[in-house]
């Protein structure tokens, strides 16, 4: 009996590693008959897993059921499945920081103690420092945008802007993404004709969804660099745009998410486009990449603000 638990535990691993086997390969890797293995499976079905026979390979697939059965995990997946689901309760998704914290504990109860040790370790020596809380936002939402996504249907939603003002807006939506401490819809604005990005806190779906529509293609053709674009440049005060003389692959590690993006020219520059609040810390996000450079497309107070740092850090040298 002990013998035939672990193998059933084996082939429910298997099973859970792949999407299609044969019918011999199982057999194979658990060393038993085609026979025996027909009455595994059975088994399996019995306890409640929806193991499917495939057409015309003679073998196996574990389908999705009704519930959700057991699953096997690894010690690096149980890991990376706690330590996602601490992170999680402290997100930016609404209301699923009590769903969060039921599993974790339902998983941690069954962690073996080398592995328990381990997830302790990580938890009592990790603090979360130097991030405001992030604007909740609910899981309807997410879904009901994503369903849309899916779908290719128009949505229809009301959107606070950042200036509080109200407004109904219908946009097919492209994607979702979780950028920093919030979550965006990329869309094309029908109203306005062109690309928009909306904060999915700000925003609240209308029902029913649209018509369907045929997806449009992005202008810088991946959905993380024009929100990127976006976030760096069209939404800040204060923009610009400096030539780096080096290649842009030289300068990526030094460009952080949001502060800018970078358009590559030739092997010895590239375009660094920007945003800021003020003239001061556009300068000193500039100053940062450590690279020189030459002013492009940059307002007059971008201008005054580097000259006023340049006499700053000459003055402290002749000090010293």
């Amino acid at each position: 009996m002990l013998e035939t638990s672990r193998r059933l535990l084996k082939l429910l691993s298997l099973l859970q590693t792949r999407r299609d086997w044969t019918g011999a390969e199982l057999a194979e890797r658990l060393d038993v008959s085609r026979r025996t293995l027909r009455r595994d499976v059975e088994r399996l079905r019995e306890l409640g897993y929806p193991v499917q026979a495939t057409q015309g390979t003679a073998g196996y697939r574990l389908g999705a059921g009704a519930t959700l059965p057991p699953l096997l995990l690894d010690d690096d997946e149980a890991i990376a499945v706690v330590v996602g689901l601490r992170t999680a309760a402290g997100g930016s998704v609404a209301g699923i920081e009590e769903s969060s914290l039921r599993a974790l504990t339902k998983l941690e109860q069954v962690l073996p103690s080398r592995l328990r040790h381990r997830v302790t370790t990580l938890h009592t020596v990790t603090v979360r420092a130097g991030a405001e809380p992030a604007p909740k936002v609910s899981p309807d939402t997410l879904m009901a945008i994503a369903e849309a996504c899916r779908r290719h249907e128009r949505l229809r939603f009301d959107y606070t802007g950042p200036g509080r003002g109200h407004s109904v807006r219908t946009a097919e939506p492209h994607s979702l993404v979780s950028f920093g401490r919030h979550w965006y819809l990329v869309a094309w604005d029908t109203d306005r004709a062109d690309w928009r990005t909306f904060r999915v806190d700000r925003l609240t779906p209308r029902t029913p969804t649209g018509p369907r529509f045929t997806p449009r293609e992005l202008p810088d053709g991946d959905v993380a660099t024009y929100l990127a674009h976006q976030l760096s440049s069209r939404t800040w005060p204060v923009r610009a745009t400096i030539t780096l003389h080096e290649s842009a692959e030289a300068v990526a590690d030094r460009v952080w998410p949001g502060m800018g993006v970078i358009e590559p020219v030739d092997d010895h520059s590239c375009l660094l486009h920007l945003g800021a609040d003020t003239p001061r810390d556009l300068a000193w996000m500039i100053t940062s990449v450590d690279t020189d450079f030459t002013l492009t497309e940059t307002p007059p107070e971008l201008t005054a603000a580097l000259h006023s740092q340049a006499t700053r850090c000459l003055n402290a040298i002749r000090r010293s």
